[in-house]
């Protein structure tokens, strides 16, 4: 802790602005103090700079990896607006208050009126902690629901994140192993990256600051499940709207058809392929991994009688196929509904059901076959990034002039540098013994 203050001192004496000087500064008196209150100071703070072009997070902020979620992970991320992008995101933004008001929950849960929705297009220039090397496409915060009621949150979509994994995905065999036809192929590779871009804008936008607590609900009420359920909400919302014709309305996707690229990527990933990442013999312990399956195994359960998505059987393979894309939007409304009204009342046991029946169990013969074409294909189930390496140039009175990027450092070269020049731990070097 006492080098990420020696960092955010040296970035105070260069900020933007003086809004962002003194979001740092509350963040430093946080880290010197451990007083809660003033990193609650420090949210509402960065929750209100909307001016600066360079933004982060920074602090001891997830608890997606603590299966009580309880313990937060420590994460930052450096970036920069991507200013067309975000053009995309400020019409979201502006139009926040429709996509409350036509939400298919019930309107006891709506808010009469949204606040403080920011949202923007970001590049990430720097990540560390839980978000390296593997990092979010997009966040939105702060947590704290008191301060998001009050004070609205900030979203991002990492855009030159979700474009890296577009172009590795390119002609590495995925698509031809488990997408079940060329029409959603044609889909995919006509439309994906617009769509899952816009997915990641919807969930973070409006997905996480639509909806209210009602008046007395404590805000923890749904425990160890609050995390998953949370992450369900949001995907349902952005799912639901994105089929939406008020989307092309605004102009945010290109065709009618856009949405099913997304829609036919989250129930294949949902119902099969995201157990690429899941050991044999295991079931779902990570948030958004049980939040995936259960939004598609409920949509698979409840269409059944009117075979609204399907698993097909092709060559001793299995597919996902969805035969009325309208009916499965619907579907995705029922279950935003019934989530929103489980948060919102702070309904425990509905929600631990709803996840424990959905959510956690793994079909192992499924899972089998999936890892078995997976592995043929030879591609890791998760993918990190390396952080550039940036060197000042100076003037001949030691001012910052520009800044030399370059790529040429491996991950494992990157981690022993780290390891050398930032490590809080003591170097001791070795003392012979002598024994007499």
């Amino acid at each position: 802790i006492e080098k990420i203050v020696y960092w955010l001192e040296k970035a105070a004496g260069v900020a933007e602005n003086e809004q962002q000087k003194e979001v740092i500064e509350k963040l430093i008196d946080y880290y010197q103090t451990g007083d809660l209150e003033q990193f609650d100071e420090y949210a509402i703070l960065w929750v209100k700079d909307l001016d600066s072009q360079v933004d982060f997070v920074n602090g001891f902020t997830e608890t997606y990896g603590d299966p009580l979620g309880m313990k937060a992970s420590w994460e930052s991320i450096v970036n920069f607006k991507n200013l067309e992008a975000s053009e995309r995101t400020h019409t979201i933004s502006d139009n926040a208050q429709w996509f409350e008001d036509n939400s298919p929950v019930d309107s006891r849960f709506k808010k009469d009126k949204v606040k403080g929705v920011s949202a923007k297009v970001i590049t990430a220039a720097m990540l560390a902690g839980d978000c390296y090397p593997s990092t979010p496409i997009g966040i939105n915060l702060p947590n704290s629901n008191w301060i998001r009621h009050i004070h609205g949150s900030k979203s991002v979509t990492i855009e030159n994140i979700t474009e890296a994994y577009e172009k590795a995905a390119q002609g590495n065999g995925f698509n031809d192993e488990f997408v079940w036809s060329d029409t959603e192929r044609n889909l995919m590779n006509n439309y994906l990256f617009q769509a899952d871009n816009l997915h990641t804008d919807l969930h973070e936008c409006l997905g996480h600051g639509s909806g209210k607590l009602l008046p007395g609900v404590d805000p923890d009420a749904l425990k160890a499940y609050s995390s998953t359920l949370e992450e369900a909400r949001a995907d349902l919302f952005a799912l639901y709207y994105m089929a939406d014709p008020k989307i092309l309305e605004l102009g945010l996707l290109p065709s009618e058809d856009a949405y099913k690229a997304a829609y036919y990527k989250y129930m294949m990933n949902g119902l099969m392929t995201q157990l690429t990442r899941i050991e044999p013999g295991k079931n779902i312990e990570e948030s958004h991994m049980r939040n995936r399956q259960l939004i598609a195994r409920w949509a698979y359960e409840h269409g059944k009688a009117d075979n609204v998505v399907e698993f097909a059987k092709r060559d001793g393979k299995t597919y996902v196929v969805i035969n009325d894309y309208e009916k499965l939007r619907s579907l995705f409304g029922k279950l935003l509904a019934e989530v929103q009204r489980i948060k919102s009342e702070g309904d425990y046991e509905s929600g631990k059901n709803l996840v424990e029946e959905y959510g956690v169990i793994v079909d192992q013969d499924l899972h089998n076959e999936v890892l078995a074409r997976y592995e043929n294909l030879h591609i890791a189930p998760y993918k990190g990034f390396v952080n550039p390496v940036y060197t000042p140039i100076t003037d001949e009175n030691g001012n910052i002039t520009d800044i030399q990027i370059s790529y040429n450092e491996g991950y494992a070269e990157q981690m022993l540098r780290y390891s050398k020049d930032y490590s809080p731990l003591p170097i001791y070097t070795s003392i012979p013994v002598v024994c007499k």
